[in-house]
């Protein structure tokens, strides 16, 4: 977008200077020609005469044209073309730490837990484009799946391949949480988030999830918590039949949130509780609006002098001048 301004636009309060000038060369001139009266001037109104009173006053003419112009050129016109560019001022890098066990299978949320997550999660990472994320996956151990990366298409076709049951059965919650920790304590990122989901209760593994949840605080890792599944019970795996095929029956629900509150209350996190598809897409959105990364919007000019342009056209104006006083004009001038 190109746009006009001046430099110095004080010079512009000089312009009213100019009908003084005019006047001033309109009295000097009736003062330096006296007058003759005629009885009969009739003869004197011809052709020749308004001529000559025409190219009397264009030297004048063009002398306040170039002064008016002189004094556009000391304002210092110039054009400029305004250009943007949004750079992040406060990056973001954000450790998804996802729930594989078996029971990720139940059909509360549809198809299932596990497929309704790597929905939600797919959206939640392409709304994020100017973020590092990665991926941890746990079961009854933990493994980081994707490192952090802003190849966002490598992370999407990481989570979409993610199947329950390729890990040791269990739900380590602990385990995973420190495998994520280990992913974010050495970013550089002025904001850390991890976002753990899972739908039971820590059953196994070395690490107590509270010890690591200090370690989180320790590095200044934000955790959100999420608990998926219904409240009451819901259509669970219990048994398996070949390779896709399993057994299921109507369970309780058991989602240790005591535990996910105090693990997103000691990092400054936030915990949720998905009990339908609906409700995990309304956590994402929400977690994705409390760590918006901070865009700072540059602006870019470039000028383009145009004061010079109106010094050539005075210079131009008072050099006509000077040719039509002292060649054409000088017997009338």
């Amino acid at each position: 977008m190109y746009n006009y301004e001046f430099v110095n636009p004080e010079f512009l309060w000089l312009l009213v200077a100019i009908p003084i000038i005019a006047l001033w060369f309109y009295w000097r001139r009736k003062d330096s020609y006296p007058e003759m009266r005629f009885p009969d001037a009739s003869f004197l109104a011809q052709s020749k005469f308004n001529r000559s009173a025409l190219l009397h006053v264009l030297p004048r003419v063009l002398r306040i044209l170039s002064i008016a112009l002189v004094i556009v050129a000391l304002a210092r016109p110039r054009s400029s073309e305004e250009k943007s560019k949004s750079s992040s001022t406060e990056g973001i890098d954000i450790m998804l730490a996802v729930d594989v066990s078996v029971s990720m299978l139940s059909q509360d949320l549809k198809p299932n837990r596990l497929e309704a997550t790597k929905e939600v999660a797919t959206d939640f990472i392409e709304g994020r484009s100017s973020d590092r994320i990665g991926l941890v996956v746990y079961s009854g151990e933990s493994y980081t799946q994707t490192p952090l990366t802003t190849d966002h298409a490598i992370l999407k076709n990481d989570l979409s391949s993610l199947r329950s049951g390729l890990i040791d059965p269990g739900t380590a919650i602990g385990m995973g949480l420190a495998t994520t920790i280990n992913r974010l304590k050495d970013s550089k990122a002025k904001s850390k988030v991890a976002i753990l989901l899972t739908d039971g209760e820590n059953n196994v593994g070395e690490i107590d999830p509270l010890t690591a949840a200090e370690w989180a605080k320790t590095f200044n890792i934000r955790v959100y918590t999420i608990g998926v599944g219904t409240k009451g019970r819901a259509l669970t795996v219990v048994g398996k039949r070949g390779a896709n095929n399993y057994d299921y029956a109507y369970l309780p629900v058991n989602i240790d949130e005591k535990l996910l509150k105090e693990i997103a209350k000691r990092t400054d996190g936030q915990y949720f509780r998905a009990t339908d598809n609906q409700k995990l897409a309304e956590i994402y959105k929400e977690i994705d609006q409390l760590e918006k990364t901070k865009l700072q919007e540059l602006r870019f000019y470039t000028y383009d002098e145009k004061f010079d342009v109106f010094a050539l056209w005075a210079l131009g104006l008072l050099f006509v001048e000077v040719l039509l006083r002292y060649t054409l004009l000088k017997s009338f001038v």
